[in-house]
C-alpha cells in the first residue's frame, strides 16, 4: 500500500470544517441520551481525548462539553491523518425538570457519561381517584359526568 500526500482544494476544506472543526469553529461531539430510573443519561463519544482536556460546565440550564484532541506534532512526517483533531464542543439546553445541582460525570474508555437526576416534580407519580357514596347508596365519581355521558345524554 502506498500513501500519497495530497493537498485538498480550499473549497473542500470549507465543506469539511463543520465536521472536522477548527479553532474558530469547533467540531460537534456525537452523543446519545436516554431516560432511566429517574434520571437522564447522556453519553458523549470522545476517543483519544485525555481527562485533563475535558471541560464540563453548566450555566443557566445550558450544559457545555468542551474537549481537545491534540495535534499529531511538528516533529513527525505524517503519512495519514484521518482522525479528527482539535477542539470539540457541544451545548445542550436542559429543561427545568432536571436537577442541575446534582449532576454526576465520569470518563472511561473515550466515553463521557453525564447523569442528571429528574426533579421530584418531574418524576412520574400515581394520582389517587377518590369516590364518594351517592345518596341512593350507589357510588359515583366526584366531579362532572364522563365526557361520553355529556356528549350522548339519555333521552
Amino acid at each position: 500500500m502506498v500513501l500519497m500526500r495530497t493537498e485538498a482544494p480550499r473549497e473542500l476544506d470549507r465543506f469539511a470544517q463543520p465536521v472536522l472543526g477548527t479553532a474558530a469553529r469547533p467540531a460537534a461531539v456525537p452523543m446519545d441520551a436516554w431516560r432511566r430510573n429517574g434520571e437522564v443519561i447522556i453519553e458523549f463519544d470522545l476517543p483519544g481525548v485525555t481527562r485533563d482536556s475535558l471541560d464540563l460546565k453548566i450555566e443557566r440550564n445550558v450544559l457545555t462539553v468542551r474537549a481537545e484532541r491534540p495535534d499529531i506534532g511538528q516533529n513527525r512526517e505524517v503519512l495519514s491523518a484521518e482522525r479528527v483533531r482539535g477542539l470539540f464542543t457541544r451545548q445542550l439546553v436542559l429543561g427545568e425538570n432536571l436537577d442541575t445541582d446534582k449532576i454526576r460525570a465520569r470518563y472511561h474508555r473515550g466515553v463521557l457519561r453525564v447523569a442528571i437526576p429528574l426533579t421530584e416534580r418531574a418524576k412520574p407519580r400515581r394520582i389517587e381517584i377518590n369516590r364518594r357514596r351517592a345518596a341512593d347508596g350507589g357510588s359515583r365519581a366526584v366531579g362532572r359526568a364522563p365526557l361520553w355521558r355529556r356528549l350522548w345524554p339519555r333521552r
